[in-house]
C-alpha cells in the first residue's frame, strides 16, 4: 500500500500557547483534506492503517477527521519490544469507570487515563472545585500498557457507553472537559468514537510542563 505522511508543521509557537493548537490543528485538517480525504472521495483509498505518534489533543482530532469514512486499523507503537504489532499473548486490561450521577450546574469532565493516572486535584485546578469527573481508567496504568487489539476495542465500546450516558444524565446543552493520559491509538479512537450529530462538544485539554498543570487546548463540535 501507499503511505501518506501527515506531518506536524515547524512552528514558532509553543505548546503551552493557544495559537500553536490553533496553527496546528488548522495546518493537520488542511493536509488530510489535500492527502487522504480526496483520495477517499475519488475510490484510490479503500483501508486506512494508522501509525500516529503527536500530542494527543491532535490524535482525538486526527481521529474526529478520520471518524468511518473507510474503514481503519490504528496501530499502537509498542516501547517492548519496539513494534507497531500487536502483542497477542498479553493480560487483559482491567477497565474501570467512575459515573459521579447527576449534579446539576457541575462542570464535566471526563478523564481518559491508561498510561498514568491522572488525580482529581489537577482537574480541579483547571476547572474550580464544582465537577462532575466521569472517568474511564485502568486498574494498573503505565505507558506500555496498550498490547493487544482486543484491548483498543473494548476501550472503544466503554467510552462509547460513557458518551451516550453522560449525554443522558447532564443534557444537551452540556460541554465535556477531556483529560487525557493515553496511548496514540486510543487518543485517534476517541476521535473516531465521537459523533458529530449525536455527542456532545468536547474541550479537550493537554498535560503542559511549561504551564505546570493541564491547559485548555482545542475545541471539538459538530
Amino acid at each position: 500500500g501507499k503511505t501518506i505522511d501527515l506531518e506536524l508543521s515547524g512552528c514558532d509557537y509553543k505548546d503551552h500557547e493557544e495559537k500553536y493548537w490553533i496553527f496546528q490543528r488548522d495546518n493537520l485538517q488542511r493536509l488530510f483534506a489535500r492527502k487522504v480525504k480526496e483520495r477517499i472521495e475519488e475510490g484510490e483509498v479503500r483501508h486506512l492503517s494508522v501509525f500516529a505518534l503527536a500530542p494527543q489533543p491532535l490524535l482525538i482530532e486526527l481521529g474526529c477527521l478520520l471518524g468511518d469514512i473507510v474503514p481503519t486499523s490504528v496501530h499502537q507503537r509498542h516501547r517492548e519490544p519496539p513494534t507497531w504489532r500487536w502483542q497477542a499473548n498479553q493480560p487483559a486490561i482491567v477497565f474501570e469507570t467512575a459515573d459521579p450521577g447527576n449534579r446539576p450546574g457541575a462542570t464535566v469532565a471526563l478523564k481518559l487515563a491508561l498510561s498514568a493516572t491522572i488525580n482529581d486535584e489537577r482537574i480541579h485546578a483547571a476547572l474550580g472545585p464544582d465537577v462532575a469527573i466521569w472517568s474511564l481508567t485502568a486498574e494498573n496504568p503505565h505507558n506500555d500498557i496498550l498490547r493487544r487489539a482486543e484491548d483498543q476495542s473494548a476501550f472503544k465500546v466503554q467510552l462509547r457507553q460513557l458518551l451516550n450516558r453522560i449525554k443522558t444524565v447532564h443534557g444537551e446543552d452540556a460541554i465535556i472537559n477531556v483529560f487525557p493520559a493515553l496511548p496514540n491509538s486510543a487518543a485517534v479512537e476517541v476521535g473516531r468514537v465521537w459523533m458529530p450529530k449525536a455527542d456532545l462538544p468536547m474541550v479537550v485539554y493537554d498535560q503542559n510542563r511549561e504551564a505546570g498543570g493541564f491547559i485548555k487546548t482545542i475545541e471539538i463540535r459538530p
